[in-house]
């Protein structure tokens, strides 16, 4: 289709808003785009904004392919048809709403909140913005059959998002994402959406419910003896802007640290992120004004959290002083690291236990969970594959902690989602057991490196934008799997995962075992030297991404700079051999 028949179609598509029922603010704009702004119509309209596995996330705005009103309530309508099909024969269908601190969170939660209640739902409706993880909690404790918070999570600020959960308080999955979706797509016009509420259906929770939720939290705390002697450790935390604000410092608190540093700046809830280009922990800008205020005040950590509060970034200081920002693989290592080693020595390991991480995350969570004979399981990229091994396991093993190398960590069954609140804590109580030893966090994730191995990822995002982008990562899959390299930087190749076909080739031995996961389009390479390659597209942006993982022995921990740069070589030298640098 050219242009000009494109241009044709999005014009009947704006004109049917602006005969049909939305509101006058709507139609103002939608009269703009028609008169101003071809180019920006054709992005609001060319499409209608998908209701993908996880929801809704796209740019706030009019027009069928923007987050407003109307596509939220679209989306809601068409869950809650699916809600009342699967739990008929309940008298009451519960659900939880909670948003964060982005603009129009409010009111889309709002929206929501009322076409659930005039569905007939009992709706639990958070008085303000609250972490992500909280509305996992709270669809627990309530014993709800589905909830949904309005959350971006790290994106601009143009953006929103509407993320669905179940009634196990995790992410929608299959088979219930593919029959959501097919619901919503059957809803084709906002006539069909019930947009007038029922307030007396409409619960508000307030900071009551905060306080049941961090004292949940508080229970986790495996070493209170240890912050009685370091509650004066200094730790800074910023929310940027986000909904980790308030609670984030109280389950400090209330664990027993008491020199909390904050940004004055960045704990202003602020949906236009003005301290920052970007409100994402994983990037080094977004921590500055932290490291900034911990250099002032001689910190021992820093943490920030993105603006839904499921992912933390730290920063720790290294041997010279200077704060470096870990990886979320190098946090993931300290935090499991630190809860092995705890419930070991409180004689909580029976022989049922277990840990979870991704498929891309750093193959030294399972070598420490094997060092404690706990079990530890892989599952795909995303959260909500490790509440789905919670759900199976659950009154069978023990849930100790699980992460992924994107910045999110969960510890504890009472939430099952990513939870930077529970992280927090943890991360705090991790730096005073190291500081009651005398270590910094860094030396501590030097002393894991020498009883392990020293694991160095890097991680490489290949943007390649429009069809012909789209077009040539899907030709790049093809031929990783067409014709997979035999050696990698000199190491041979000894097993291919493939789990688009659900098998894994193990070269050496000529032999196919089968991969029980859910179908994916990843790839991941094993090599003799131990090192590990996974490349998958992007689920959310026009994107390949590269996972390397390698690893070498560190005999002492003075020879860590050296192995660093060995390491860093061997990454470049792969990167080099697959052609994308």
């Amino acid at each position: 289709m050219n242009t000009k028949d494109i241009l044709s179609e999005v014009k009947e598509k704006a004109n049917l808003w602006l005969e049909g029922n939305y509101d006058e603010e709507t139609k103002k704009q939608v009269r703009n785009l028609l008169e101003h702004n071809e180019k920006e119509l054709i992005e609001s309209f060319y499409r209608n904004l998908e209701f993908g596995t996880g929801g809704l996330r796209g740019i706030m705005g009019a027009g069928t392919n923007r987050m407003n009103i109307y596509t939220v309530g679209m989306a809601t309508q068409g869950l809650s048809n699916y809600i009342r099909k699967n739990f008929k024969d309940l008298s009451e269908i519960k659900v939880a709403v909670a948003h964060d601190s982005r603009n129009n969170s409010r009111l889309f939660a709002e929206t929501t909140a009322n076409i659930f209640s005039g569905n007939g739902f009992r709706v639990y409706l958070f008085d303000s913005l609250r972490p992500t993880p909280e509305l996992s909690f709270a669809i627990r404790h309530f014993g709800c059959q589905s909830g949904v918070v309005i959350t971006a999570s790290h994106n601009p600020k143009e953006y929103n998002g509407y993320k669905a959960y179940w009634d196990d308080g995790g992410q929608i999955i299959e088979p219930h994402d593919k029959n959501i979706i097919q619901e919503v797509q059957k809803i084709k016009s906002v006539d069909e959406v019930i947009y007038s509420g029922d307030k007396s259906k409409i619960e508000i929770v307030g900071h009551d419910f905060d306080e049941l939720y961090t004292d949940q939290i508080k229970t986790l705390s495996l070493s209170p003896e240890v912050i009685r002697r370091q509650n004066k450790m200094k730790i800074v935390y910023t929310p940027i802007h986000g909904t980790g604000v308030k609670l984030v410092p109280m389950v400090l608190k209330k664990f027993g640290f008491s020199t909390i540093y904050n940004v004055p700046e960045q704990d202003i809830t602020d949906g236009n992120f003005p301290t920052v280009h970007s409100p994402n922990p994983e990037e080094t800008a977004a921590l500055a004004m932290a490291i900034k205020k911990a250099e002032e005040v001689n910190a021992d950590l820093v943490m920030a959290t993105d603006p839904d509060a499921d992912r933390v970034g730290v920063a720790v200081k290294d041997n010279t002083g200077k704060f470096i920002i870990l990886n979320g693989n190098q946090t993931g290592a300290l935090l499991i690291n630190y809860l092995l080693t705890k419930w070991s020595e409180n004689g909580r390991l029976k022989g049922k236990e277990y840990i979870v991480k991704t498929i891309v995350t750093t193959e030294l969570l399972a070598d420490i969970a094997d060092r404690y004979k706990v079990a530890h399981y892989d599952v795909l990229t995303g959260f909500k594959y490790i509440a789905d091994i919670i759900k199976q396991k659950e009154g069978k093993m023990t849930f100790i902690g699980g992460g992924e190398e994107s910045y999110g960590y969960l510890a504890g069954e009472f939430v099952r989602d990513k939870d930077a609140v529970i992280s927090c804590a943890l991360i705090a109580e991790t730096a005073a057991w190291a500081k009651d030893q005398g270590k910094s966090m860094f030396e501590l994730l030097l002393e894991i490196y020498r009883e392990f191995a020293f694991y160095k990822e890097k991680l490489l995002s290949v943007v390649k934008k429009g069809k012909e982008g789209a077009e040539e990562i899907q030709q790049m899959m093809k031929s990783y799997r067409t014709r997979p390299p035999k050696a990698i930087n000199e190491s041979t190749v000894t097993k291919i995962a493939d789990y688009q076909s659900g098998e894994i080739m193990d070269i050496i031995n000529s032999s196919v075992t089968k991969i029980n996961l859910p179908r994916s389009n990843v790839l991941q390479f094993f090599t003799e030297d131990g090192s590990k390659i996974s490349i998958r597209p992007s689920g959310t942006e026009p994107k390949i991404k590269f996972y390397f993982s390698v690893c070498g022995e560190m005999a002492t921990i003075e020879e860590y700079e050296k192995i660093n740069r060995l390491l860093g070589k061997r990454i470049d030298n792969i990167m080099s051999d697959l052609g994308v640098i």
